[in-house]
């Protein structure tokens, strides 16, 4: 199977790359969308033990609303990916915007104004839904952006930089999140970070505009080949899309559940320590694992060994910590085991996030798109799933083994079959 396009995709041919001003200011902006983007995306996970309390939700019922989310998430990823090379990706990246910020905005007012409906719950996940699809469109614009405006030897490291805005989102939430939720209430929380978010897509829409007219039109190819089939066909991209799927369920389920075990298990612990801490880690990570891929290649080795150490590292961090992590009765011990969790989410985006690039570098906005399509599928099966055993068996160590098996399988499969070299 292969697809007749029309792109604008550039290669180092034909690039119109940012100057170097543009650059620093596309990468504060991207970095800032993608802070909020997760602040946003982790303030229901934050708020949901609080919101079920209050509306007397089940464990069943909070797995619903956490996991539609991740339905929502595979939706788009493949079509803004595609698109994003198509017509830019600065175009979609705006659209994404104003959906996600508009519905975590008016979040509160779905959930008030229909809370005495039976159907609460699911409509709350359906809205939640559309906020993932939104939020989809997210990460395939940005890498399509970036292959589109920077030449190849520089998208990797931008690329896994602008990563370290979901441990900055994440931190916003645990911080500001739980200061408005400890003195005024959750829907605050819902409004303050969907007004910012709302604040950046209007900056986005004139940042856009301003280097609208500095940009040189490129040359549009027609009859271009996307070699579907090719890729499809090809185990370094399958090894790819499966290692990133399990490390996500990894991180997917943390994200979600995470609020909720410190409310279960240390219902006295502080929430501001609770949300934010573990998340410490994540940046520090990401640049260590940006520094050591640089170290390891001029040291004479190859991408393809350079992808695979990092991305071990990762697996085998969080591996050992979930299995400690059934065994721990401490707080302080909790909290250092899911920071080395969070931590290795930070090699993972110096490795396989970045991966498409490698496999695929004049395609990459399509093929992260697919990849994270597949990627996001533990989002819904791995955190619904999750809440599924914790409803039957009520035991948190058993969601823990659950995860740290499927990190196993990734491992394995990127090890045997992982490419850091250009498949199509």
């Amino acid at each position: 199977m292969q697809l007749q396009i029309s792109l604008d995709i550039s290669t180092d041919d034909r690039i119109d790359s940012w100057s170097r001003r543009e650059r620093q200011k596309w990468f504060l902006s991207l970095l800032s969308g993608t802070c909020l983007i997760y602040a946003t995306r982790t303030s229901v996970p934050l708020l949901i033990p609080v919101i079920s309390e209050e509306k007397n939700w089940s464990k069943f019922d909070s797995g619903i609303i956490l996991s539609s989310f991740f339905w929502g998430y595979t939706l788009t990823q493949v079509a803004s990916g595609y698109i994003s090379d198509r017509i830019g990706g600065q175009k979609v990246l705006w659209i994404s915007a104003l959906g996600w910020s508009a519905t975590t905005f008016f979040l509160p007012e779905i959930i008030e104004f229909f809370s005495d409906d039976g159907t609460t719950v699911f409509l709350v996940a359906a809205v939640r839904m559309i906020n993932g699809a939104f939020q989809g469109m997210h990460f395939p614009s940005t890498i399509s952006l970036i292959s589109q405006r920077l030449h190849e030897a520089e998208r990797a490291s931008f690329f896994s930089l602008l990563t370290s805005g979901s441990a900055l989102g994440t931190l916003l939430t645990a911080s500001l999140g739980s200061y408005l939720l400890d003195n005024y209430n959750w829907a605050t929380v819902f409004r303050v970070l969907g007004s910012m978010s709302l604040a950046w897509t209007l900056f986005l829409s004139y940042h856009t505009l301003s280097f609208k007219g500095k940009m040189t039109s490129t040359k549009m190819i027609t009859g271009y080949t996307l070699p579907w089939s090719k890729l499809l066909s090809k185990p370094p991209f399958w090894s790819c899309v499966i290692g990133h799927a399990c490390q996500n369920n990894c991180f997917f389920v943390l994200l979600s559940w995470m609020s909720t075990y410190f409310h279960d298990t240390f219902p006295e612990a502080k929430g501001w320590i609770v949300n934010m801490v573990p998340w410490l880690s994540m940046l520090p990570c990401t640049f260590l694992g940006k520094a050591l891929s640089e170290k390891i290649i001029k040291a004479g080795y190859s991408v393809t060994v350079t992808r695979k150490i990092i991305q071990t590292i990762c697996f085998v961090v969080e591996i050992g910590s979930l299995l400690f992590l059934t065994k721990v009765e401490s707080f302080q011990s909790a909290i250092f085991c899911l920071a080395l969790i969070i931590g290795g989410s930070g090699f993972h985006n110096n490795a396989i996030a970045v991966n498409p690039s490698d496999l695929a570098p004049k395609h990459s906005g399509s093929v992260f798109g697919l990849m994270n399509t597949v990627g996001a599928i533990p989002g819904f099966l791995g955190v619904y799933f999750s809440g599924h055993i914790l409803h039957v068996t009520h035991s948190w160590p058993v969601v823990f083994l659950f995860i740290a098996v499927i990190d196993a399988l990734g491992c394995i499969m990127y090890l045997l079959f992982g490419s850091g070299q250009a498949i199509i």
